[in-house]
């Protein structure tokens, strides 16, 4: 008996989704489903999200935004928590109110599941390692940690593992500086 091959889903199908609370995203053609986020991980986004707008206030190098699709390819489609995009790429990284490109900087904080956190931890990473994001930073507010990853040669290598009095920097943002355990004070 043949094994029974499913067709690969595209943005089109995605865009047919309904609007019911929950986050649908494409990877590779494979539809991925997880609810809305609870409140403590909108709370530290909100802690990230903050001290880089008042940086960027004083550094206007771009623009961070929370929540906005990312559309890489017809069968590849996610939802950062936080993207950066530096303004000389703002035109060719942003078409029709979504991501059409990488962006400089992805920052997605993990959510509590096993599925969850390993579509984060791997199939994201390599999603954005293959379209070129040149920053990936992995906020784990389980073990109040953050993880700091950089491209090289294509993939999304460690740069930082990051705690508690730790302070996340980048050469993308030159001058930023945030304690992760701000990241989780509320």
């Amino acid at each position: 008996m043949a094994a029974k091959i499913e067709p690969l889903l595209t943005v089109e199908d995605l865009d047919a989704c309904p609007d019911d609370g929950n986050r649908y995203e494409l990877i590779g053609g494979e539809l991925f489903v997880s609810r809305a986020p609870r409140i403590p991980h909108q709370l530290v986004i909100q802690n990230i999200e903050k001290p880089l707008l008042i940086y960027l206030d004083q550094n206007p190098l771009g623009k961070v935004v929370p929540g906005a699709g990312a559309v890489f390819s017809v069968y590849d489609a996610v939802i950062p928590d936080l993207v950066f995009v530096r303004n000389e790429r703002w035109a060719e990284v942003v078409s029709e109110g979504r991501f059409v490109s990488a962006p400089d900087l992805v920052i997605e904080v993990l959510s509590p599941g096993t599925e969850d956190r390993r579509r984060d931890l791997s199939v994201k990473r390599q999603l954005y390692a293959k379209y070129g994001v040149q920053e990936y930073w992995v906020i784990d507010p389980e073990n109040r940690s953050v993880e700091v990853l950089r491209l090289a040669q294509g993939v999304l290598e460690s740069a930082a593992s990051l705690l508690d009095d730790d302070e996340i920097t980048s050469p993308i943002l030159p001058g930023f500086r945030l304690r992760v355990s701000a990241i989780f004070n509320f």
